[in-house]
């Protein structure tokens, strides 16, 4: 599921259950942080707006809240342009991620909590499924998901919020190419692995884990896009 050399996105359909706003811009993260949105092209929100089926002004407004963000520009009567992340913007991510996650997910690690660690198998195995049909865009957001989650029962919400901006300005280039590889499967599999570590109170084992996995983000999944 490689970028379209079009630029057109593989986006989903959006529904009048939540704002059209909100759910827009959950969608462009998702696409931005796979790489499916790449840095040099300028998309369009009338365009994006047609894939999305929905009105220009939803996405726009999105456009501008990720602008906000500084995960896009703004291009003047042309769209939005993808931030572009240098390697050293994609090392300092990576080791704030790293002392942050590590040391937060090990402490949780005690069979007493396994109840709470179950309640988020589904999104493990969400993680899972996606990465066997390969839909980029859903493993993102079910890898998100969990890795906040599981964050939370921590009960820092402030700890929360830095690690969803950390995650919202990565970019997982290497993902298509994962898949394409038979490799993604198995990293998404570690969700579950680590899940059953923290449940019987593993917290060298669920901290090796851990540093393994943020290690594979910065060494595979932020690979440079081919051009």
């Amino acid at each position: 599921m490689a970028p379209r050399a079009d630029g057109r996105l593989d986006l989903p359909a959006v529904s009048e259950r939540q704002s059209l706003r909100e759910q827009v811009a959950h969608a462009l993260r998702a696409a931005l942080i796979a790489g499916e949105m790449r840095p040099g092209l300028v998309y369009s929100a009338p365009v994006l707006a047609a894939q999305f089926g929905v009105s220009a002004t939803p996405v726009r407004e999105a456009m501008l809240d990720l602008a906000k963000e500084g995960l896009v520009e703004a291009v003047r009567n042309k769209g939005f342009r993808v931030t572009e992340l240098s390697d050293r913007d994609l090392d300092e991510l990576t080791e704030i991620r790293r002392l942050i996650e590590v040391p937060t997910v090990a402490q949780l690690a005690d069979a007493g909590r396994a109840p709470s660690f179950e309640t988020l198998r589904p999104l493990a195995q969400a993680i899972v499924d996606a990465a066997e049909r390969g839909d980029l865009l859903a493993y993102v957001d079910a890898d998100i998901r969990f890795h906040l989650d599981l964050l939370a029962l921590a009960g820092n919400s402030h700890l929360v919020e830095v690690v969803r901006d950390l995650r919202n300005r990565a970019r997982l280039y290497g993902l298509s190419a994962l898949h394409r590889s038979g490799t993604l499967t198995d990293s998404a599999r570690e969700h579950l692995t680590l899940l059953a570590l923290l449940s019987e109170g593993d917290a060298s084992g669920a901290e090796r884990l851990m540093r393994a996995h943020i290690r594979h983000v910065r060494g595979i999944w932020a690979s440079r896009p081919e051009e």
